[in-house]
């Protein structure tokens, strides 16, 4: 288990590296010194022996070691005269590198002395003392830079999330590097360069001093006199300078939402530069009305550059608070005592308290477009994220069996003001959260369904949303029993045809309160009495008969309108009727025996979802 103090050192680690990285850019310092930095970095964040960056040489037919850490310079030189990685070659002449570089993917080889195609640089590695290693692309801007290696003296599997860290790291590694290449060029025009890394330093102080997108963004308009506007990919304001007058009309932005549109384009008057993080679009830099000298659009080069590393910051430290909370949230609904001093300990870290009763939202959204439903699914977990920041002690957020799943203390009412967002209740700039209108003043855990459309409205203000749906628990103690309940009531709403709405137990009336019932053993032993004959009859011969009687009971008992629901003939709806009243020794046609029907049916599909085993 992941314990809070060792995560937030392990982010601090790397956001200092990243931060090193950055700031070996703007010094005076070569490019190989930026190289060995990188090697040395990935080195000591991923505990590897050694470590290279692999980069073509001027006539792009090979790949040469130019920054390195931990390996022997005769091993450099050995390599880059002897065996220098071959770029021309295809299929099973291509070493891993460069089959890395080549197709800018990934690989991986466990053990070197398995490898055939390893044969050629055997005897180095074997005077290296490596039986392992690693090759990641360097990416910026949709090309491949290089190659980041990193080798082990002993055989080992690399699993996911040491390729991911290492290609994140990689990531960071191209935009440094694209940076340092930038600057080295730079520096053949000595009065640009000056000037340019001037700017370049201002605005990574500003980052680096915790300014965020808003300062950044601020200090490249004082710097270049015009008008800046950031806004994420889905055209959502992130922050703006000069005025909100100078805002490009919606249509206008967009206009450029293609990838199309190259860096620095003019549109309609505006330039846009597109922002780029870990190869996919982050945001959108909208600059202007106004004509951009040669040094304005280095200046504006420079803000994209920071703020892609501000942005790939966030990104990184949001993956990571929402794993730590994540992590808290799977424990305390998978029965960990909340009230243990270990659980206790790690939500007071992370701003949660514990300590009383707690209302549980769950909620389910819709995509509009389904192929999108993995993105949206992270973007509608921030959203509710942010929701909950505005309140302490904060209401704590994750996903849970497949669900989005809130724990909201039933003593919270009031938002936290926040100075950044203006007010406690209003929405911050760019947030999903505050986009579906203002928070009510007072939303606390006694009103269920006001927490419940609070959520809601969160979920459902993230752009690609076709519908949110959540239901809420009564408050409870015991938060798993409060999450069986509340996950109970979504399943029983969704397939009652509520849709994209607030749930309550009190609006799912008899299901409802079925579903706050302690022990659900008697629920199935009344249920019984009267259908287990039917339930039988299905599980032995493979007939539809409960099925058909649940749409019996919504078509008001019309046969006609039964048999078209389910696509039947009128004549075999009739059949499977007949044979439940055989089964059960019941008349369908009489009121209390139907009466009975219906409360057997309602209390089976509350105690399926109340068994833990038999939860959805």
């Amino acid at each position: 288990m992941i314990t809070v103090g060792p995560a937030l050192d392990e982010l601090r680690r790397w956001l200092s590296a990243v931060d090193r990285l950055a700031l070996a850019v703007t010094s005076p310092g070569e490019l190989p010194a930026v190289l060995d930095l990188v090697a040395d970095t990935a080195r000591d964040l991923l505990g590897y022996d050694f470590c290279a960056v692999l980069l073509p040489d001027p006539t792009g037919t090979h790949l040469l070691i130019t920054g390195w850490s931990g390996l022997s310079e005769d091993y450099v030189a050995s390599v880059n005269a002897d065996r220098p990685v071959q770029l021309a070659l295809n299929g099973s002449g291509q070493a891993p590198s460069g089959r890395a570089f080549s197709s800018g993917r990934t690989v991986a080889i466990s053990d070197i002395a398995a490898e055939p195609e390893f044969v050629p640089w055997g005897g180095v590695a074997r005077d290296q003392g490596y039986r392992a290693m690693v090759s990641v692309p360097l990416i910026a801007d949709g090309a491949v830079l290089g190659t980041l290696n990193g080798y082990r003296a002993h055989v080992h599997d690399f699993d996911g999330d040491e390729v991911e860290r290492l290609t994140l790291l990689a990531n960071h590694a191209a935009l440094a590097l694209t940076s340092a290449r930038l600057v080295d060029r730079l520096r053949d025009q000595a009065e640009l360069l000056t000037k340019s890394e001037r700017i370049h330093g201002q605005l990574l102080d500003v980052a680096l001093g915790g300014g965020g997108l808003p300062g950044i963004v601020h200090a490249l308009a004082e710097l270049i006199g015009q008008p800046v506007v950031i806004e994420d990919a889905d055209g959502q304001v992130s922050a703006v300078a000069g005025g909100a007058a100078e805002l490009p009309p919606p249509e206008l932005r967009a206009a450029a939402s293609g990838d199309a549109v190259a860096d620095g384009a003019e549109v309609a008057g505006r330039h846009v530069w597109t922002v780029w993080v870990a190869g996919d679009v982050a945001a959108r830099l909208w600059v202007g009305p106004g004509h951009l000298s040669a040094l304005d659009r280095r200046a504006v080069e420079h803000g994209s550059l920071v703020l892609s590393l501000e942005l790939a910051r966030i990104r990184t430290a949001v993956e990571v608070e929402l794993r730590l909370r994540g992590e808290l949230l799977t424990d305390v609904l998978g029965g960990a005592a909340a009230d243990s001093p270990a659980v206790r300990d790690r939500a007071a870290r992370l701003g949660h308290d514990l300590s009383g009763p707690a209302v549980v939202v769950v909620g389910r959204v819709e995509p509009a477009d389904p192929a999108r439903r993995i993105l949206l699914e992270q973007r509608v977990l921030a959203a509710a994220a942010d929701l909950a920041a505005r309140f302490h002690p904060r209401p704590l957020v994750g996903t849970y069996r497949g669900v989005l799943a809130v724990l909201w203390p039933a003593a919270l009412t009031d938002p936290v003001p926040d100075p950044a967002r203006g007010t406690g209740s209003g929405p911050g700039p760019g947030t999903g959260a505050g986009a579906g209108g203002r928070l009510d003043a007072r939303i606390g855990a006694g009103t269920g369904g006001r927490v419940g459309e609070a959520v809601r409205r969160a979920l459902r203000s993230v752009p690609g949303v076709a519908a949110a749906t959540v239901c809420v628990s009564p408050p409870a103690a015991d938060y798993p029993l409060a999450f069986r309940m509340a996950r109970g009531g979504l399943e029983i709403g969704l397939a009652g045809g509520r849709i994209d709405t607030a749930i309550t137990l009190d609006d799912l009336g008899v299901a409802g309160l079925l579903l706050q019932v302690d022990d659900p053993g008697p629920l199935v032993a009344f249920a019984d009495r009267t259908l287990a004959p039917v339930r039988r009859h299905d599980a032995q011969r493979g007939t539809q008969l409960l099925d058909t009687l649940r749409c019996y009971l919504a078509a008001r008992q019309n046969r006609a309108a039964t048999a078209q629901a389910l696509h039947l003939h009128p004549n075999t709806v009739t059949q499977r009727l007949q044979r439940v009243e055989s089964l059960t020794g019941l008349e369908l046609a009489d009121p209390e025996a139907m009466v009975q029907v219906r409360a057997a049916l309602t209390v089976l599909d509350v105690a399926g979802f109340r068994f833990e085993d038999g939860e959805p």
